[in-house]
């Protein structure tokens, strides 16, 4: 039995339009993904980008609400 990744499609989609967003000079955080791409896994996203060779970077942030989250930047 061969494991099949149904959601491959969907990942490549949202792939695409996160280093489209990011090579615009754009900044991303998980929040954002999820409401700009309904990405709800975008840590997983940006380490598939990063396999295909983007130099994508990370800063640890603190949201007005105080909380400490990712920001991936290029």
């Amino acid at each position: 039995m061969t494991n099949v990744n149904e959601n491959a499609k969907s990942s490549a989609s949202q792939c695409k339009k996160i280093a489209d967003w990011l090579t615009n000079g754009n900044r991303i955080t998980q929040l954002e993904a999820l409401n700009l791409f309904q990405c709800f896994r975008l840590a997983s996203r940006i380490h598939d980008l990063r396999d295909m060779g983007y130099d994508i970077k990370m800063e640890r942030i603190i949201t007005p609400s105080g909380k400490r989250v990712a920001q991936y930047y290029i």
